[in-house]
């Protein structure tokens, strides 16, 4: 059953890897700003009924007004940090709200499909995040950099997002998380951390973040092919 649904967008981040005078947030990709194209994903995905999109109000109003989001409800500042930026977009979310899905603004590959279906899995286990098994073979090193172990591949995921919770549950984790001066680098270590449940749902390799200035080129290699698959819709 389709339950009211928050998308939590976070683009508050400096992008400092990024480089350039342009924060990634805002690079044009195939002409289209990055955050206009994740947003674009959550307008279509049915599973989502509001967005609420977090960072420079100023800058995201120039750069996301005229676009025609319907469901984006509120801009709100970001945080000193990712988990605070997390939690004023929380804060804003519509009391209607059941489920939250957080996302990285930057992470503009992510299709509607994969966003519908993490917030199924959340539905039904009430905390779900997009991930990637890993396939590679995967090293643990000493602080010198040398091989300490070989881990388990089997057990090893790359996490993603977004990163789905009820909202109930969100609320208890992240205040939790305040009271005790625990950081998070993502929001289901948050909920992991009181020995909640999150499901991993598969997503495949797409759904990349864009970090450094060569992924320009590897997403607009995406996008191109994404384009030409579709009849040319982007």
């Amino acid at each position: 059953m389709k339950k009211f649904t928050t998308a939590v967008i976070l683009a508050a981040g400096s992008g400092n890897r990024f480089g350039g005078a342009v924060k990634k947030q805002y690079a044009e990709l195939c002409g289209v700003p990055c955050i206009v194209r994740t947003l674009r994903a959550f307008e279509i995905a049915q599973s989502i009924d509001e967005v609420i999109l977090v960072g420079d109000v100023e800058a995201l109003h120039d750069t996301v007004d005229g676009e025609g989001f319907k469901k984006l409800a509120k801009i709100v500042e970001g945080g000193e940090t990712r988990q605070r930026s997390a939690l004023h977009g929380f804060d804003a979310v519509s009391p209607k709200s059941k489920y939250v899905a957080f996302h990285d603004g930057a992470r503009c590959l992510v299709t509607p499909d994969i966003i519908d279906r993490t917030v199924e899995a959340a539905y039904k286990y009430r905390a779900a995040t997009a991930a990637h098994a890993c396939t590679d073979t995967v090293k643990s090193s000493d602080p010198k950099d040398f091989v300490k172990r070989t881990l388990d591949r089997n057990e090893i995921w790359l996490s993603q997002s977004p990163q789905v919770f009820e909202t109930d549950l969100y609320r208890v984790s992240a205040y939790m998380a305040i009271r005790d001066g625990a950081t998070a680098t993502d929001d289901c270590m948050l909920a992991e951390r009181l020995g909640f449940d999150v499901k991993l749902v598969e997503c495949g390799s797409m759904n990349l973040k864009l970090t450094l200035p060569e992924d320009k080129d590897i997403f607009e290699a995406i996008i191109r092919s994404r384009e030409q698959s579709c009849g040319g819709q982007s």
